[in-house]
């Protein structure tokens, strides 16, 4: 530890203390007659009102990964990196609809997971099995990279080593399983006021220090002159234009296929509070912008990433950036955005990974009657493994290899796209089509990834996610992001599938959801009956 950073350990310290006490106090807040059930414990109640769901969703997606990596991928790869910020927009006018069926169903049904939804309206468990597991799966390396974030803060004050880290996990994860989600609930409010903080600050002030706007960019124009990658600079190129779209488009239809974002949207109180937080949401989007362009400032100020084991960390780009520019108690807040920012994304992605676990594993082949008390403690302790188990990435495997592991998770979550967001709109697909699709899909992406290189860094294999068409037989230079590509081919195969289902007369399964369960709301006077009468 570097006594030269002693003032920004005590406030980083400080504030992670802070968030933590929320955390714990967050039990009793809005408390219920009871939290030994995957309603109150795993969906705060589903009583969240606009300003919580908004704090909540957006400390969920803008992550503290996302804080350090959008800036390292614009230091390193130019205008690429700013992907982020039209795929961010683009998703909430694609998502609006949806989100709100997905929300009235759950209402009606009890659903806590997205793979419960899949059960019920294709009336499948196997189908549902594998959107739960493809949710797992893509979570957990997810989990893993909000702990890369906080460990480039770490190297930046000098503080080394794996104990901190730990430590911080283990008061998360002893929160996290008291409170659930009230508890990234509550600290969303922090994290997310201090990150506004310390960007607004960032943009205003440190331009002022490097000789404006100007300079900045002139500096990022003459460090891409001199690289040999052609498609990096401040400007996208032919070769990778299209790329950068399907990207932004293909991270669109992703985002909210992910468990954690579907469990914000189901915390919801009502249809109104999704509508007004779809729309205010894009707010978002601006701050993300100012973030990615820390990665020019970082340029123009002549940032070195720390050398770890003979490999520079672009990721501590950012927090040295901070620590070179600002006064050291600033510099100390600005560490603790990042590092709280880690803290509300890992409780609600761990809290969403054991409730799938919970719903969709444990009570559908292990203990069809487990109660709701049962389901609640299954998940409280599923949740500490998750948690377990992204601290042992970061311990066991190198940091490179988690990073392509989320690399992975986002071609794969966006295979249960057809099974999830599309059977909100319709019935048509073959449960036994959707299963086939899902599979082929995830075959065919793994196998782009698996077969991309990365000359910069010397990788034979999963070097990035721009799959080149020239390797498909077309005549261009031009990439395309693989997970649009493999989601075609599951989109192909389910329709095909389903064509030749019907055709040889294969039963479906029942579809256990109704018409009017996609347009009810808590105040619909048909579903104040439903309940009333106990009916489905």
């Amino acid at each position: 530890m570097s006594s030269d950073h002693l003032t920004e350990i005590i406030v980083f310290g400080a504030l992670f203390l802070l968030v933590s006490g929320m955390g714990f106090v967050a039990a009793r807040w809005r408390r219920p007659g009871t939290m030994h059930s995957l309603d109150e414990w795993g969906l705060g109640g589903r009583n969240f009102g606009s300003w919580v769901t908004w704090f909540l969703i957006g400390g969920d997606l803008y992550t503290a990964y996302t804080f350090v990596a959008v800036p390292a991928l614009v230091f390193g790869a130019g205008a690429a990196g700013f992907y982020a910020v039209p795929y961010t927009i683009v998703v909430y006018p694609l998502v609006f609809l949806v989100l709100i069926r997905l929300w009235s169903v759950s209402h009606v049904h009890g659903f806590v997971t997205p793979a419960d939804f899949v059960r019920a309206r294709f009336g499948s468990p196997t189908l549902a099995l594998a959107v739960a597991v493809t949710g797992i799966v893509a979570t957990m390396p997810y989990i893993a990279l909000q702990l890369v974030g906080i460990e480039a803060v770490l190297k930046t004050m000098g503080v080394h080593g794996h104990w901190p880290i730990i430590i911080a996990f283990v008061i998360l994860a002893a929160y996290t399983y008291q409170s659930g989600l009230r508890a990234p609930a509550l600290i969303a409010f922090v994290k997310d006021i201090l990150i506004y903080l310390v960007i607004i600050v960032a943009v205003l002030y440190i331009p002022t220090r490097l000789g404006g706007w100007g300079d900045i960019f002139s500096a990022a124009e003459t460090k891409f002159a001199k690289t040999p990658a052609p498609s990096d600079g401040v400007l996208l190129d032919g070769t990778n234009q299209l790329n950068y779209a399907m990207l932004a488009l293909g991270s669109a239809l992703a985002l909210f296929l992910y468990p954690h974002s579907v469990t914000g949207v189901l915390a919801s109180r009502n249809r109104d509070v999704i509508k007004r937080n779809m729309s205010a949401l894009p707010a978002y989007s601006f701050v993300l912008g100012l973030i990615a362009l820390l990665g020019f400032m970082a340029i123009a100020a002549g940032i070195t990433p720390v050398v770890t084991d003979g490999k520079a960390d672009t990721n501590t780009v950012v927090p040295l950036l901070f620590d070179t520019m600002f006064p050291d108690w600033f510099a100390g807040v600005a560490f603790a955005a990042i590092g709280i920012g880690a803290l509300v994304p890992a409780a609600i992605m761990s809290i969403a990974a054991a409730n799938l676990f919970t719903r969709n594993i444990y009570k559908e082949y292990i203990r069809r009657d487990a109660t709701e008390r049962q389901e609640a403690a299954v998940s409280k302790l599923v949740s500490l493994v998750v948690k377990v188990g992204a601290v042992a990435c970061i311990l066991l495997l190198d940091p490179e290899f988690s990073i392509d592991l989320q690399l992975i998770g986002g071609v794969i979550i966006l295979q249960t796209l057809p099974s999830v967001a599309l059977g909100l709109v319709t019935r048509w697909f073959h449960r036994g089509a959707l299963i086939a699709g899902w599979a082929a899909g995830l075959l065919a992406g793994l196998w782009m990834l698996y077969e991309i290189p990365n000359v910069a860094k010397k990788k034979e294999h999963f070097g990035g996610s721009a799959f080149k068409l020239s390797d498909l037989g077309l005549d261009t230079r031009m990439t395309v992001y693989v997970g649009v590509l493999a989601l075609a081919v599951n989109l192909l195969v389910a329709v095909a599938g389903t064509v030749a289902f019907r055709a040889a007369g294969l039963a479906d399964g029942v579809d256990a959801t109704r018409p009017d369960d996609y347009f009810a709301d808590e105040n619909d006077p048909k579903i104040k009956q439903m309940e009333l009468t106990g009916s489905t």
